[in-house]
């Protein structure tokens, strides 16, 4: 029977939760280890479950280097939708603005980016699973798109970029999709980054696509399938 690591990199495919990838790995221990429970698990950071890449997993002592693992600087490669407003920041919510984007040079795109290499403060997305009066945002924003409302108060933090490069341009229909790399301290909401990228640019924009490809020195180039 093998024994887990401490510390698992695991590569996190869309569509689930990263609670599901722990369960996952638990379900697998005890398989492999005659129905034995599994030691405790937790990861070093969420992804929403349209998010795909790098989780950094404790396992068993493991666990006790995750608060200081939340704390290293990620890096995430963004697909932004110019052009398009969703109630949730990413492509899970209602479409609430739609604006045909005319034209866009790359240049402007870049200086754009540039000016955001700061210290950004910045709405976090309702649907976001930060706790206001210990109740998660995101189960405040559906009970009220339940009742035909949008949830218009949220929390203001301080976001600090430190890189951010476009790495594509590319025109689907009436609007545009950019391919941005960032790096980020932690606690960076990239779908408020994707927002402000549009707001800066002159346009709505949303989240179409998430890959976290590092944190600290741990590379997604080193994780493990869950399979």
């Amino acid at each position: 029977m093998k024994e887990f690591p401490e510390i698992l990199l695991i590569d996190k495919p869309k569509g689930i939760t990263s609670f599901d990838v722990i369960r996952r790995l638990r379900s697998q221990y005890s398989a492999e280890h005659d129905g034995k429970k599994a030691p405790k698990m937790g990861h070093a950071g969420t992804l929403d479950p349209l998010a795909s890449g790098l989780m950094v997993i404790g396992i068993g002592h493991g666990t006790k280097k995750l608060s200081e693992l939340t704390k290293l600087d990620k890096e995430y490669i963004a697909e932004v939708r110019i052009g398009e407003r969703r109630s949730t920041g990413d492509l899970e919510g209602r479409v609430l603005e739609e604006v045909r984007v005319s034209t866009l040079d790359i240049t402007q795109v870049q200086q754009v980016l540039e000016s955001m290499i700061a210290t950004l403060t910045l709405p976090v997305s309702a649907y976001s699973a930060i706790k206001k009066d210990g109740v998660p945002m995101y189960k405040r924003a559906r009970q009220a798109e339940a009742s035909g409302e949008v949830l218009t108060e949220v929390p203001i933090r301080d976001m600090e970029v430190l890189e951010a490069e476009l790495l594509s341009l590319t025109w689907t229909d009436d609007n545009c999709v950019l391919t941005v790399r960032f790096v980020v301290r932690s606690g960076v909401y990239v779908r408020s980054l994707a927002e402000e990228l549009g707001r800066r640019l002159g346009y709505p924009a949303t989240l179409q696509n998430l890959r976290r490809t590092k944190v600290g020195h741990f590379s997604v180039t080193e994780a493990r399938t869950l399979e």
